[in-house]
């Protein structure tokens, strides 16, 4: 049976394999009862031509994964709701209001935030993210005209609203932009590869797979020498100043997670586990001193595997009853 987390987290999974064609849910707090979400597969952006936008109305919960032109008209009072937005994870995400209609001093709000938050956990975690929490969200009724874009610092990006009085709403431009070193990510697809590089940057970096899985590190450059180590309570690497840990956890916020294992030192060949948790997260914290680069694959943990065990893998923490 899936966690309350991961019912909530599949939504954000509907668009984050949305070019695969895989259907999920996802909730957010008090944002009641919607119907599927209908996303966006790679045939319609094959579809659409060269310079062509892409229009469509927002619903009060909604997922985007592409670049378009999206609408909200309030057809009832509409007093939670939220859009998550997600690129590749070399992306970043640019929010632009094209049209605002909303009555502020009536208690209307439209609010970006640099992020996602879901049931009060945020990605990145506020230890990871160069602004604090404050400054990640960015209100209309407060800086109205001053600040009609928005840029992310990470493939994801949100926006809430309240809008009251029906026939108010919005239009936004989303576009997406190259990010030449992606740091924070979430996973748009439960399987994948990928290189994460901090070049002589003093700074911490999560990438987040909402699924249990199989995760192999393959390559790891940290200018250290051999090593893997489990987590123990008197045990870990954070004297170390360059390392990479594994985490797991029931939430979307890595600081909130269990930590299952350090690597400390550099070494090429492969370390692979298992991870059975609703949330798998891989962090890179950096010194600064060094051109730090891990390279790991991901593959979703199906049942025969949960039911295997094997001497490197780490599912206790995440399956009790196994």
């Amino acid at each position: 049976m899936p966690s309350a987390f991961q019912f909530q987290c599949h939504l954000v999974l509907i668009f984050l394999a949305a070019s695969k064609g895989e259907t999920r849910y996802l909730e957010v707090r008090d944002a009641g009862e919607d119907d599927p979400f209908l996303l966006l597969s790679e045939d319609l952006k094959r579809e659409l031509s060269a310079g062509q936008i892409y229009r469509r109305s927002l619903r009060c919960i909604d997922m985007l994964s592409i670049e378009g032109q999206f609408t909200f008209t309030a057809d009832q009072p509409q007093l939670h709701c939220a859009t998550f937005f997600i690129g590749e994870p070399e992306e970043l995400i640019t929010i632009h209001y094209d049209f605002v209609n909303i009555d502020c001093q009536g208690g209307d709000f439209l609010k970006v935030f640099d992020g996602w938050i879901l049931k009060g956990e945020k990605f990145p975690s506020s230890m990871d993210h160069p602004l604090t929490t404050s400054q990640r969200y960015v209100d209309f009724c407060e800086s109205g005209n001053i600040q009609r874009s928005i840029r992310s610092s990470q493939n994801v990006a949100m926006i809430f609203f309240r809008i009251q009085q029906v026939g108010n709403g919005f239009t936004v431009t989303v576009k997406k932009n190259s990010n030449l070193f992606p740091c924070n990510v979430i996973s748009q697809t439960p399987s994948g590869r990928f290189t994460m590089v901090i070049p002589h940057q003093h700074r911490n970096c999560s990438f987040s797979i909402i699924y249990p899985v199989v995760i192999k590190i393959s390559d790891l450059i940290l200018g250290h020498l051999n090593g893997l180590f489990l987590k123990k309570p008197s045990a870990g690497c954070a004297g170390m100043g360059d390392f990479v840990e594994l985490l797991g956890g029931a939430g979307l916020d890595p600081s909130k997670m269990f930590p299952l294992a350090d690597l400390c030192h550099s070494f090429h060949g492969s370390a692979q586990m298992k991870i059975g948790c609703d949330n798998t997260v891989l962090r890179m914290v950096s010194s600064g001193k060094h051109i730090n680069r891990v390279t790991f694959e991901y593959h979703q943990l199906d049942l025969q595997e949960t039911e295997t065990r094997k001497e490197n893998s780490i599912e206790e923490f995440c399956f009790p009853s196994i």
